[in-house]
């Protein structure tokens, strides 16, 4: 199995915020790329049948699709199509013990799978996707074309065997959640503070020689400059699944992800127009202490 770079033909599986970036870096790496969307307007193709048979084997299909179901029907259509030899790249946030049954499931048909851990967002198409790679040596390294392509230099990694991939992405993710957080309780200290402080002056200074300088600042800054004070936008924060997947793989492991963890609670906390708990807490510091409560409209 071998692929050349300019001659190599790939199909891309969602072409959304993701997929479809990723797809222009590929293009214009001088790679030819196929892609489907649900979206007819956005496809190359019918559907991914038809996908399929638009590449030569052995095929190479990327799938940016979102985690469960959606990855899940996907992957199995395309595969009815594929032959011994052709691989299968996730690069969805798929929980990495899918990713495991699914190449062993995969490997009974000769079919390998790579999952690829892909993080960029809406920046990729520029600045390259940090890729984090888990599958068998011999599909990784038939596949550095594409992961050269996609990834800036030093960015790319072969985490380990399959799974592996989106495990270090769940990881990631969760760190992500920890360091977002971080940045948003220390602007609140900031805002609150009766000293008058210069806000935005100060996170934009952080950007240069701090040791929490970081592009999550640099992000933070930008979103400032276009609403200071971010009052246009509502103080609720979805969780998209890694958050809960790395604390739960900590309990399992017995790894004490203090930070982590509240970061996602948070998220939890972010949702509530009135938390029930917070109003136990209220009731019993004016039970016990006489303190005063809050009272609400009926």
């Amino acid at each position: 199995m071998v692929y050349e770079q300019r001659s190599l033909k790939l199909g891309m599986v969602g072409l959304g915020r993701m997929g479809g970036g990723m797809s222009a870096r590929l293009k214009q790496a001088g790679l030819d790329v196929v892609g489907y969307d649900l979206d007819p307007s956005e496809s190359d193709v019918a559907s991914i049948a038809d996908l399929v048979a638009a590449i030569d084997p052995p095929r190479v299909v990327w799938f940016m699709v979102p985690a469960g179901e959606p990855t899940s029907s996907a992957i199995e259509e395309a595969s009815k199509s594929m032959e011994p030899g052709d691989v299968i790249v996730d690069g969805g946030n798929s929980r990495y013990t899918e990713s495991i049954a699914r190449a062993a499931s995969l490997s009974s048909r000769r079919i390998g799978f790579i999952d690829a851990g892909v993080s960029g967002g809406i920046w990729g198409p520029t600045e390259g996707y940090c890729l984090m790679v888990g599958g068998e040596k011999e599909h990784v390294d038939a596949l550095m074309p594409i992961f050269q392509a996609l990834a800036p230099e030093g960015g790319f990694v072969h985490a380990g065997p399959q799974g592996a991939g989106h495990f270090t992405k769940m990881v990631h993710n969760g760190i992500e959640y920890a360091l977002m957080h971080a940045f948003g309780e220390g602007f609140e200290l900031l805002e609150r503070s009766e000293l008058g402080i210069d806000v935005n002056g100060t996170l934009a200074a952080w950007r240069k020689g701090s040791v929490v300088r970081s592009w999550l600042l640099e992000l933070l800054v930008k979103a400032l400059d276009e609403d200071e004070g971010l009052h246009t936008i509502a103080g609720w924060a979805e969780d998209s699944g890694e958050g809960r997947w790395t604390v739960e793989e900590a309990i399992r492991l017995g790894v004490p992800l203090n930070v982590i963890s509240s970061a996602l609670f948070a998220r939890f906390s972010s949702r509530q127009d009135s938390s029930s708990a917070m109003k136990v807490v209220a009731a019993l510091r004016n039970q016990f202490g006489g303190h005063v409560v809050n009272k609400l409209e009926a």
